[in-house]
């Protein structure tokens, strides 16, 4: 009897995959495997089920003979394994960023003379309905909420991208890439202050108030369902963050990271050129503690962020503060630099690390933007966010068409730099 492959990473059966199965069994025996949770994250949504739940659902069909575990997004691995006679796919893998993988599919079976078939994909209600409620669950807070420490078990960096609306959420939610053999996505996304205020052409100087921020998170929630890490600045007074605490845990945010400066809120990469002060260590370890009690729930992380190497307290003084802040309960410890190389985050990395090796470190490349994310993994980071690329990429872009509109007199000669509004809407969904 024949070998045949049939990789599936779903969470819900519907009739477009039975579809693949019964094309798939005319032609033998039927091997499914089941992408792992950490294959899954990279180009998928998360799983919303157990890997062994999926296993178990897969094996009570009767169209399916084995279930084996694929453990990489590539199938070649498995397939070297295997030597299946036939891979059995849906025809919607032959475009976008997962035709690199059909192609290595195709050229491992010629290894063994093997053949790749593709069943058309099915498009009906049924099967959108099932999308629908997958993403929908994705979305509820209870399921959003939990999803960050989920992600750090899974992925060796988690990436969060900063978003400011709806648009960049769904930018951050659907951008999928193919490099050098692998396909990635982003994790996370990140609420900053700095971008929130900039889009509403405010002072980055909380001058926009949390009421505001919420509706921001609000609007991003909507559309997307990857977790949130909000920029919650110095947290404010402790009666005020331990409130607003508690509304974010409520809404499915999964994390806040405040930073331990007090007064007037300035920006950190302006470092000691304007005066910033610096919370006490005692202060600041009050305010994670009240926040901390305020949870209902294990889920959401407090993370603090350490001022000390801005505004030049010296490494010493970072470390103090990290163990202190995790003492106090910070469920993760962010570490930022002004300077351009990233031997000072590299060398506050390894010291924590040489105490506290569970303790998410949490980074901000934005001046030392030349470092790889296996660098910053390989002292220790966990968690690399990119801050404020996508408002700083739009404002030149959107500044470029508006002078070439004032120029010319007219729209045309801005055209080439535009999408067009068939991808706009492609991009945001219809229900």
């Amino acid at each position: 009897m024949k070998n045949v492959y049939v990789m599936m990473s779903t969470d819900i059966i519907h009739e477009g995959h039975l579809h693949v199965l019964k094309e798939a069994s005319k032609l033998g025996k039927v091997i499914v495997g089941v992408l792992s949770d950490e294959a899954a994250v990279r180009f998928d949504r998360f799983p919303t089920i157990p890997m062994q739940e999926r296993i178990a659902n897969i094996k009570a069909l009767d169209l399916v003979d084995e279930v084996v575990i694929q453990k990489d997004v590539s199938y070649v691995s498995i397939l070297q394994e295997l030597k299946p006679d036939y891979v059995v796919h849906g025809d919607n893998w032959i475009k976008g960023p997962l035709a690199f993988i059909r192609q290595e599919v195709i050229d491992t079976l010629k290894q063994w003379n093997g053949e790749l078939l593709e069943v058309p994909y099915t498009y009906n209600d049924q099967v959108k309905r099932c999308d629908q409620m997958a993403k929908e669950k994705l979305a509820m807070p209870e399921f959003r909420r939990r999803r960050l420490r989920q992600l750090l078990k899974l992925r060796p960096v988690v990436k969060a991208l900063e978003v400011t609306n709806g648009l960049t959420g769904l930018i951050a939610e659907k951008t999928v890439v193919e490099h050098h053999g692998e396909v990635d996505q982003f994790d996370a996304m990140w609420i900053s202050s700095l971008c929130d205020s900039t889009a509403k052409g405010k002072p980055d100087i909380e001058l926009v108030d949390m009421s505001s921020r919420m509706r921001t998170i609000d609007d991003v929630m909507d559309v997307t369902t990857k977790p949130i890490i909000l920029d919650g600045d110095t947290g404010g007074l402790i009666e005020h963050f331990v409130y607003n605490v508690k509304t974010m845990e409520r809404m499915g945010v999964s994390a806040v990271i405040i930073e331990d400066k007090c007064g007037l809120k300035k920006n950190s990469l302006f470092g000691t050129e304007v005066l910033q002060t610096q919370d006490t260590i005692e202060n600041f370890c009050d305010k994670i503690r009240c926040g901390k009690q305020a949870l209902r729930t294990a889920d959401f992380m407090i993370i603090a962020r350490i001022e000390s190497l801005i505004l030049e307290q010296g490494m010493e003084d970072a470390l103090t503060r990290a163990f202190a802040y995790v003492d106090a309960g910070a469920d993760g410890i962010m570490i930022h630099s002004r300077k351009k190389d990233p031997q000072e985050i590299f060398a506050f990395c390894d010291a924590f690390r040489t105490k506290d090796q569970t303790t998410p470190i949490v980074v901000v490349p934005t001046s030392f933007n030349s470092v790889y994310e296996e660098d910053l993994h390989a002292h220790g980071v966990n968690i690399v966010i990119y801050a404020n690329q996508l408002t700083r990429s739009a404002f030149p872009a959107m500044q470029h068409t508006a002078v070439d509109i004032l120029k010319h007199h007219r729209a045309k000669e801005v055209d080439e730099h535009l999408l067009s509004i068939k991808e706009i809407i492609t991009l945001i969904d219809e229900y």
